[in-house]
């Protein structure tokens, strides 16, 4: 997935670029220039940011449709096949039933399971390897390729608007990108400035969720 995503996000930025310099070119020198020298300084960083979470999954919380499987070191006939946390947040195990995941990271899940299989377990360990994580979110507005995007690892607002071709270079305003999130029942709107991340400005990525909305909405220009 990581080479896939580099070459979307390469392409994107092409596409991105090689519009701008026909609209604005004296604008587009200077973004060139620093998306270049940003794609040159984050890509090797998006990489390394992707092997440590391949390293340490426990850093990641699990959500709806991840699929797991448990294992006791110590006790394997309590072993479990993968199994995916269904729309409750719950996974069924044997001997204690249901257990709340969706929420919990695979280091917090495993000690709550050790702490309910202590009087079970030989060795107080348990294991939870996350065997597959995939789901969707929704871009549109002022994009290339607006629609449903299928994420299999964590996904940040700027890179579903690069999965989704990229904006449009002569319609996006990414100065006030809104993420609308359906969260127990409420509606949630986040506005983030990405223009200032594509100059190369230091931000703390803004992660999606099951389900979120990312609208770029479109400049207003004078007629």
């Amino acid at each position: 997935m990581s080479k896939q995503l580099a070459t979307t996000v390469h392409s994107g930025i092409r596409r991105f670029l090689a519009r701008w310099t026909r609209t604005w070119p004296h604008i587009a020198l200077g973004v060139a220039v620093l998306a270049l020298a940003g794609c040159q300084a984050t890509h090797p960083g998006l990489q390394q940011a992707m092997q440590q979470a391949a390293a340490r999954p426990e850093a990641v919380p699990l959500r709806e449709g991840d699929v797991l499987r448990v294992s006791f070191p110590g006790s394997p006939n309590l072993d479990t096949q993968p199994q995916p946390i269904r729309r409750d947040g719950n996974i069924s195990l044997p001997l204690i039933g249901e257990v709340k995941a969706a929420g919990l990271t695979p280091a917090e899940l495993e000690k709550t399971l050790v702490e309910k299989y202590a009087p079970q377990l030989v060795i107080k360990e348990v294991r939870v390897n996350v065997v597959s994580s995939s789901f969707s979110v929704y871009v549109s507005g002022a994009v290339l390729r607006p629609g449903k995007i299928t994420a299999d690892r964590p996904l940040t607002a700027l890179e579903a608007i690069m999965e989704a071709g990229g904006p449009d270079p002569t319609r996006a305003n990414l100065k006030n990108v809104t993420i609308i999130r359906h969260d127990d029942g409420k509606t949630q709107n986040y506005t983030i400035n990405l223009r200032n991340v594509l100059k190369g400005y230091s931000a703390e990525p803004f992660y999606l969720k099951p389900s979120d909305i990312v609208y770029v909405p479109e400049r207003f220009t004078w007629f």
